[in-house]
């Protein structure tokens, strides 16, 4: 028998660490190759870790809600045939582990279950506060010097810092309450489930993505000046020049061709003419960003949302564009995104006109400082303007909503960025090739 140590994979460049969330399988049940182990979330994304191997699984190292590194071993499989060369290395890695969260439990007096805040705390910042014995009601308090006011790694070690050089009368005043001291810091974790009056409604609570959605916006709405910008677009060329090609597209290219893609390149066109709607904001500073990563909102089965990135879009011929679309929104149905997928927006689009909306207010994506939302195409009656004269004629329109952040972005240059998307989709060259 020989012994495999199953490792957490390498889940995006800019993506260090997971948050178990659920054992798919256990001690002494087997596996087979590339099948489900255990599930893992990061800030945005739920993964799945596959097993490399066909066995058993023998040892789990870690628990539901454990914090892990990339790279870190995670279970043990027993497989078939070998040498157990693996198992010194694991065993002293699991005592050593074991030694650690021993030393963790005998510091912190009360199990904490930060879960239960409505303010979104990284995995490394919880971790510490674990290893400290903050409580949630003290993390909450810290005031947070990231970005959307969040509590960052030096900011809950400053806390920590500074909580234990405080004068000997308050720890001695603990020490004298034991028992009385957590009760206030413990009552907004336990959190009262509101009950139905009469009986009859259905009290639901929050996924972890919906509450992280929640936090999102929020902070959003707190963090910038929202103002928008609206704009009418007749659209008629485009619906009639897709309606003409998609069955070719499609079977040429084995895509198929719907408005988003169309929409997606004229918003790169006009990031690439309005540099300073690319941008983020830390702090006092501007970052100008030199890619362009278009988001995509994206409505899951569940009722959540998601925002997958299409990297380097105006970079991207129609063709293209059109299989990045498809590709994302397949895989964010599926469930099947990597958390790379979500990482390194510069700006976002949301289509509310897949629901019937002719227009919305959306919130922009944090840190950036725009958002374009997409309504729906109708049929209405337009004067359409002619070297004969006007005359009313049926054409196809539709609504650009655009939120920017006041903060950076003036009414001049939200108003002229989505113009320009504007224009790039009125004068749409309808005999171009796909």
């Amino acid at each position: 028998m020989a012994k495999f140590e199953l490792k957490l994979p390498k889940m995006g460049e800019s993506v260090a660490e997971a948050t178990i969330t659920n054992w798919v399988k256990n001690v002494g049940d087997t596996v087979e190759q590339d099948e489900t182990v255990v599930e893992v979330a990061t800030d945005k994304v739920d993964s799945e870790v596959p097993s490399e191997v066909a066995g058993k699984i023998v040892e789990i190292l870690f628990q539901k809600d454990d914090v892990v590194q990339v790279g870190q071993t995670i279970a043990v499989i027993e497989t078939e045939g070998g040498d157990d060369t693996s198992a010194p290395t694991v065993e002293v890695a699991k005592a050593a582990e074991t030694v650690q969260k021993t030393v963790e439990v005998a510091q912190v007096t009360t199990e904490t279950n930060f879960a239960d805040s409505d303010k979104f705390f990284s995995p490394l910042v919880k971790n510490i506060a674990k290893e400290e014995g903050v409580s949630l009601a003290e993390l909450e308090s810290i005031k947070g010097t990231g970005k959307e006011g969040r509590v960052t790694k030096n900011d809950i070690l400053d806390y920590v810092k500074n909580r234990g050089a405080q004068p000997t009368a308050a720890p001695s005043t603990v020490a004298a309450q034991p028992v009385a001291t957590p009760v206030p810091a413990a009552a907004p974790v336990a959190k009262v489930v509101p009950v139905s009056v009469n009986g009859q409604d259905e009290i639901i609570e929050m996924d972890r993505m919906r509450k992280m959605i929640a936090h999102h916006m929020v902070q959003s709405v707190q963090t910038s000046a929202h103002v928008q910008s609206f704009i009418e677009v007749d659209v008629t060329n485009i619906v009639k020049w897709r309606n003409k090609v998609k069955a070719t597209f499609e079977k040429r290219d084995g895509e198929k061709l719907t408005f988003t893609p169309i929409f997606m390149e004229a918003v790169a066109k006009a990031l690439k003419d309005f540099p300073m709607m690319n941008i983020s904001v830390d702090g006092d500073y501007i970052i100008k960003k030199k890619n362009i990563n278009l988001g995509m909102a994206a409505a899951l089965p569940n009722g959540n949302l998601i925002v997958p990135v299409i990297k380097n879009a105006d970079q991207l011929n129609l063709l293209g564009m059109a299989k990045a679309v498809n590709d994302l929104a397949y895989r964010a149905k599926a469930g099947k995104l990597k958390p790379d997928d979500t990482q390194g927006g510069t700006y976002t689009v949301t289509n509310v006109g897949t629901f019937g909306s002719v227009f919305g207010t959306p919130i922009i994506n944090q840190p950036q400082v725009g958002i374009l939302a997409l309504g729906a195409i109708r049929k209405v009656p337009a004067v359409i303007e002619t070297p004969e004269g006007d005359f009313i004629g049926i054409r196809q329109k539709m609504f650009l909503s655009h939120s920017y952040d006041h903060r950076v972005v003036d009414g001049a240059l939200g108003g002229q960025f989505v113009a320009r998307v504007a224009y790039y989709l009125e004068n749409f060259d309808v005999n171009r090739e796909f």
